[in-house]
């Protein structure tokens, strides 16, 4: 078989007294979609920022194409990788926020082509033919030139989707992409996300939009106080779910 792109096994984080991922369990394969669903303060973002080390984990293991995520194993023990070479691993992972997170002194051309140039040594000609290619890919081929204030807030998230596709990851990760938008601003912004997936792309969505998850998904994981209480097919999970908490979350959201 296989090995999955990204495996996740008794993952665990606490902040200080409070456990906020008790033992998570996940598997992702190569070009599959799964969605995190459940309320907040679930643990769902804390996992994801995990997969990329943005929080270091108390417990367990995370490998993303066959490595464990910021450790290495040495003479039977894992040692944590110096930032250095942490952000070299993050590379191969994407990641779009919440909060678009652009610099809001470059423009959207800029902000595509700094990653490709400044980490992965591209010319800039080169990056800039790439940036545009990937800013007309989600809806903003016309608008390379703009300064992120320029721009609303679903054009600035496009803008961070293609930055984050100009590092070329093997996974994106979604946090909550869509939950600072206008809600007439979430269908432009979801519109990219579907036809990355469409693509091949593998990616891992915390999202509420539970018709996104429906529509895409591969997988759902449903999780609870920081863990995952219910997982399966989109159909299996949404259309008949086992777990009491899981029915009583999609009453209220569908």
């Amino acid at each position: 078989m296989t090995e999955p792109l990204v495996r996740a096994h008794g993952v665990r984080k606490s902040y200080g007294s409070t456990e906020v991922l008790k033992g998570v369990d996940l598997t992702v394969d190569e070009g599959q979609v799964v969605c995190l669903l459940g309320p907040s303060g679930a643990g769902k973002s804390t996992f994801l920022r995990c997969v990329n080390h943005l929080e270091t984990i108390d417990a367990g293991r995370i490998w993303v194409a066959g490595h464990p995520v910021g450790f290495v194993l040495k003479g039977g023990k894992l040692h944590e990788l110096p930032e250095r070479e942490v952000a070299t691993q993050r590379r191969d992972i994407g990641m779009v926020f919440q909060r678009f997170n652009l610099f809001p002194h470059r423009t959207a051309m800029e902000n595509v082509t700094e990653g490709p140039i400044q980490v992965l040594g591209r010319k800039p000609a080169e990056a800039r033919r790439e940036a545009l290619e990937l800013l007309t890919r989600v809806g903003l081929g016309d608008r390379g030139g703009a300064y992120p204030r320029e721009l609303s807030g679903g054009q600035q998230q496009r803008v961070a989707i293609a930055r984050a596709l100009a590092m070329k990851p093997k996974v994106m990760l979604f946090d909550e992409p869509t939950s600072a938008l206008d809600p007439e601003l979430v269908g432009e912004v979801l519109d990219v996300m579907v036809a990355l997936a469409r693509d091949g792309m593998t990616m891992i969505v915390v999202t509420h939009e539970v018709g996104f998850a429906r529509e895409v998904a591969d997988h759902v994981a449903f999780m609870v106080d920081g863990a995952v209480v219910e997982s399966g097919s989109a159909r299996e999970v949404l259309d008949n779910p086992q777990h009491q908490r899981t029915r009583q979350f999609l009453a209220k959201v569908l």
